[in-house]
């Protein structure tokens, strides 16, 4: 509703030859209220179309103030909430952001309008475009950006990114964040800007604590590992969850999260970060509120065939019970990796007790036919998880690595000097005694 048009327009001129006027004097402050004037006319109006056709004009003008672009743009932002219906509020966002495309001094103003609009896309059900339009901006070049507010935005790109299933353009957009960037104590970021320095905005009130976007990132980050399944990269990211003060203060939060890493370091393939991770995770004093989840971790530390009928049927209703925890059931494949995973730690453990040994035996320490044996067996050799040999006519595994001449000398050698060592301290030792029972008989 266009009220009152023809005096509307003649404000509006009025205003246009007082902002002509202050712009060639450049007078600043001058051009800046005309500019605002002639938006709050239109606005209270109810103009909405003149309004757009007003911001752009202004823009255009010959040698127009940045700070007039600058608050014109602003003054228009705010009234984007109180649009009479979304076609008017995307036409006006276009509007601006048409406007303040190319100019840095509005860089702000447009990652916010763009990410409104990707936010309208994505409520239309439109969430390919939604991605596409807030990628074009490279937030982490923004100088004057609060920090909290561009971790904000990317993060946003992340997910949008993943809600399309492009995993890849998910992965470099979050390699632009840092996880130490979250470790920074807030209370030392806060120091006087230098001269000629960029004067760094205050983040918006929707923009989350820094503490809570550490928590928005880790979830991120499992939704992109869990494609491809890397359980070990998924249990960091509860590790790095679990680390939160509020999450560590709750056991409504930290028990679920806690479960979570058991589950993910018990799935992991074994190597040096697993059992690192392992082992700090055994001494944590709050797993003693879940036992049975240390008894699974301690199965998994000692070196003891494990048999898995009797591990499922133990574990088998709190595998069950994670769907209703935080984070969801875990992946599909999760029960297949678990099997998996007891098969690994029965060969390790068999490696560490036998030298050579029939794969009959094998096969039923494993609980496994002769031929799976095998394939699982050679995997892990393939893998570099363990060094072994298969003789298949004679049906014999030796986890023994073939020695050549001087490996074989040298250990001989040491041995050698070994015994000898052990022969001179227990002739020391003889004498000692012999000494002492002489001294005695004297007295």
């Amino acid at each position: 509703m266009e009220n009152g048009g023809g005096n509307l327009e003649a404000q509006i001129e009025a205003l246009l030859n007082a902002e002509k006027q202050s712009r060639q004097a450049g007078d600043v402050a001058g051009t800046r209220k005309a500019v605002t004037d002639i938006l709050k006319l239109c606005f209270d109006a109810g103009a909405w179309k003149t309004l757009n056709d007003q911001i752009v004009l202004l823009s255009k003008r010959r040698g127009q103030l940045k700070q007039a672009v600058q608050a014109m743009v602003q003054q228009a932002m705010q009234y984007i909430d109180q649009t009479p219906d979304l076609d008017t509020k995307i036409e006006l966002i276009k509007t601006l952001n048409s406007v303040s495309a190319g100019k840095i001094y509005v860089e702000i103003e447009r990652s916010r309008l763009i990410k409104k609009l990707a936010k309208i896309k994505e409520e239309q059900g439109l969430i390919a475009e939604a991605a596409d339009l807030i990628q074009e901006v490279a937030v982490e070049t923004f100088g004057t950006m609060a920090k909290t507010e561009k971790i904000a935005f990317i993060l946003e790109q992340v997910r949008l990114c993943l809600d399309r299933q492009d995993y890849v353009r998910a992965q470099i957009l979050s390699r632009k964040i840092s996880p130490r960037v979250f470790e920074v104590d807030a209370s030392k970021e806060k120091k006087k800007p230098k001269e000629g320095e960029n004067i760094v905005e205050e983040a918006p009130a929707d923009i989350p604590s820094l503490l809570e976007l550490k928590r928005i990132y880790y979830q991120l980050m499992i939704r992109y590992h869990s494609h491809s399944n890397d359980y070990l990269e998924i249990c960091r990211c509860y590790k790095a969850m679990y680390e939160i003060p509020s999450v560590k203060e709750d056991p409504a939060q930290w028990i679920p999260v806690l479960r979570k890493i058991c589950w993910y370091l018990v799935l992991s393939p074994h190597d040096p970060m697993q059992s690192s991770l392992l082992n700090s995770t055994l001494e944590d004093k709050n797993l003693s509120e879940i036992p049975h989840f240390r008894l699974l971790l301690k199965q998994l530390v000692t070196m003891e065939v494990i048999q898995w009928t009797a591990l499922w049927k133990t574990f088998k209703d709190e595998f069950e019970n994670e769907k209703n925890m935080l984070g969801g059931s875990l992946s599909e494949k999760a029960a297949e990796d678990l099997r998996l995973r007891v098969t690994e730690h029965n060969i390790i453990v068999i490696s560490k007790y036998y030298s050579r040994i029939t794969l009959k035996r094998v096969a039923d320490l494993l609980c496994l036919g002769i031929q799976e044996a095998e394939k699982h067996l050679s995997d892990m050799v393939v893998s570099k998880a363990l060094i072994a040999k298969i003789d298949r006519p004679m049906g014999i595994v030796c986890f023994q690595t073939a020695k050549d001449s001087n490996d074989i000398l040298n250990s001989w050698s040491m041995n050698l000097e070994k015994l000898l060592d052990l022969v001179e301290k227990s002739c020391h030792q003889i004498h000692k005694e012999t000494m002492v029972h002489k001294a005695a008989l004297r007295v």
